[in-house]
């Protein structure tokens, strides 16, 4: 009987032995490290656009297609040649989603993601529409704080209230021990307190700074609302924040991000008008080259610099390359042309209905910009522009049409940030240069009521947020946020370019340029990519490339084709779950 059990408990052993074999293939035999399967899986891949099962490998698409397909993958192995293989084996983890809708992970085009997650811990003003709130808002701050400290936050909207622009004098009351910044929404223009003008010498000039303006009563006293290079004058006054305070704000942010799908964000830095460029090289070195080597990045960053620091790039890129890790890439340089709408600083053809001696303003000089581009171009650096007027927008295509025929014809890739309101024939002109309009959807929410009041009816309708207007020219269109100019989420952006429906409104605002749910998709996801020249690695689920995916909450593509509605049930970076 003992003779008998030895007997079986060998066959036993041998069989366990043979089993394991079976299920740990040869490092030849490529097994997936997760599969997909009983999806709506968008590819944002024209050569696959719709697939059921995908399965993943060491962070990368192994294989993608109906299930039938992704199981089984041929290989040559030595003598057998054509074998097939079972994807799936020994540790292989299965998520079957129920017809859920899988989508490549967004590509946010242009964030701010230290600035936005430092201003997570500041006075939030956005959706303020009272004076009132404003104020209680700011008051609540001062409770909070101790005496001779900054008050810093911003987001607020001066449209939501009617249009009236806040003055110093709404919080000096309130803050008479405490300098006061809030900035606008769009970055372009900012509430000083007395305290703070007092502090900085503005209430001792009379001059405004060039490509600026300090807003000033009748009787020549600031009100203290700084636009655009006016905000130099303030801003050096304001303590900088400690390294470990920007590190918590990029974790902040970060985390937000997956929540909302995005795995991966073009940042432009802490660089806004009359803000140091220092302050984005300082960024790279104690925040982002920190969290890669402590293991601490969750989303993947191609970092844009100012374009006045363009040989400081090039001389980094000439040292590490421009792949740092596959957390890390250098895009480029970037550099402003213009202000915006609501500061009424954006640089138009016409002037504003509300403020007839004014055409906005020109920030930086034409020259001056195009010497800076043509020498980084010639470099072969990636240039990106703001240029939210129809005037501004005209200036910057004729600058890049010239810096092409005098450096010649490449890959290049030049990009317009905003590209918010365009002349007749410009939407032809960036499909024939090859430039890059890198737009946010949300941005027409707050600018859909404004833009009739400061433009008039007509030019508002006939050149704003020309989205299927620029498809139609073969123009590449990379959707972001300009978070925290807007909240940092894709869905909503993507509804946004469908709908085009502001708040309040039961129409969309200029119809003719809503978007079908695929270019949406592809404007936040292979088109991004391709926009920063990281389509090869990042914006469609193809094999080979990086696997980061979002599960969305919805199991049916045509109600999310007809309303735009959704949400995101989880978020994988490199075939690893990062949210929940």
């Amino acid at each position: 009987m003992r003779l008998y059990a030895l007997v079986w408990a060998s066959i036993a052993v041998v069989l366990a032995v043979v089993f394991r074999a079976w299920w740990i293939p040869s490092p030849s035999s490529p097994v997936a490290d997760l599969v997909l399967r009983n999806a709506v899986i968008f590819t944002s891949d024209e050569s696959l656009p719709f697939a059921d099962s995908m399965a993943v490998r060491n962070g990368r698409i192994l294989r993608i297609g109906n299930y039938s397909f992704v199981k089984v993958l041929h290989y040559q192995h030595h003598v057998t040649i054509g074998q097939a293989h079972e994807v799936a084996g020994y540790g292989t983890k299965h998520l079957h989603l129920g017809g859920k809708v899988v989508v490549p992970g967004f590509v946010d085009s242009h964030v701010h993601l230290i600035f936005g997650g430092l201003q997570i811990m500041r006075v939030d003003l956005r959706g303020v529409n009272q004076k009132d709130e404003f104020v209680r808002k700011v008051k609540e701050a001062v409770m909070n704080a101790k005496e001779g400290s900054w008050i810093l936050g911003g987001g607020w909207n001066n449209d939501l209230w009617g249009g009236e622009l806040p003055v110093a004098s709404w919080v000096d009351h309130i803050t008479a021990y405490n300098p006061v910044w809030l900035s606008r929404m769009d970055g372009h223009m900012g509430l000083a307190n007395s305290v703070a003008l007092k502090l900085s010498g503005i209430s001792n000039l009379s001059e405004d700074p060039e490509g600026g303006t300090i807003m000033r009563t009748v009787g020549g006293e600031p009100t203290g609302l700084l636009i655009d290079s006016a905000m130099k004058l303030l801003l050096p006054w304001i303590p900088e924040v400690s390294v470990n305070e920007r590190r918590e704000a990029f974790l902040r942010a970060s985390n937000l991000a997956l929540m909302r799908g995005v795995t991966t964000v073009v940042d432009f830095g802490r660089y806004f008008p009359g803000v140091s460029p220092e302050l984005s090289w300082e960024d790279f070195a104690d925040v982002y080259q920190w969290a890669d080597t402590t293991g601490k990045m969750m989303i993947r960053v191609c970092l844009f610099f100012p374009l006045e620091t363009w040989t400081r790039l090039l001389d980094l890129i000439g040292k590490m390359g421009r792949v740092i890790s596959q957390w890390i890439y250098l895009g480029g340089v970037k550099a402003f042309a213009d202000g915006s709408l609501g500061s009424n600083s954006a640089l138009f053809y016409e002037p504003y209905v509300d403020d007839p001696h004014n055409y906005g303003l020109q920030v930086t000089a034409i020259g001056t910009l195009f010497n800076m581009t043509l020498s980084s171009d010639k470099s072969g650096l990636q240039v990106a522009i703001h240029a939210i007027g129809d005037r501004a927008n005209d200036l910057i295509l004729d600058m890049y049409e010239l810096v092409v025929s005098t450096n010649g014809m490449r890959d290049r890739r030049f990009r317009i940030e905003h590209a918010q309101h365009l002349a007749p024939g410009a939407t032809a002109r960036f499909g024939q240069l090859g430039v890059v309009a890198s737009v946010q959807p949300d941005h027409l929410l707050d600018d859909a009521n404004s833009a009739a009041s400061k433009l008039g009816i007509d030019r508002a309708q006939k050149g704003s947020y020309l989205f299927r207007s620029l498809l139609a020219s073969n123009v590449q269109l990379a959707f972001g946020s300009d978070w925290p100019v807007a909240d940092i989420n894709p869905l909503g952006g993507v509804r946004t370019a469908m709908k085009r429906i502001p708040p309040a409104w039961n129409d969309a605002w200029i119809p003719s340029e809503c978007l079908t749910l695929n270019d949406a998709l592809k404007a936040y996801t292979i088109s991004a990519a391709r926009a920063c020249f990281l389509d090869k690695e990042l914006g469609s689920l193809s094999p080979g490339k990086l696997a980061d995916f979002v599960i969305l909450s919805t199991d049916s593509w045509d109600d999310f084709a007809a309303e735009g509605s959704t949400s995101v049930e989880a978020t994988y970076v490199a075939g690893l779950q990062a949210y929940p």
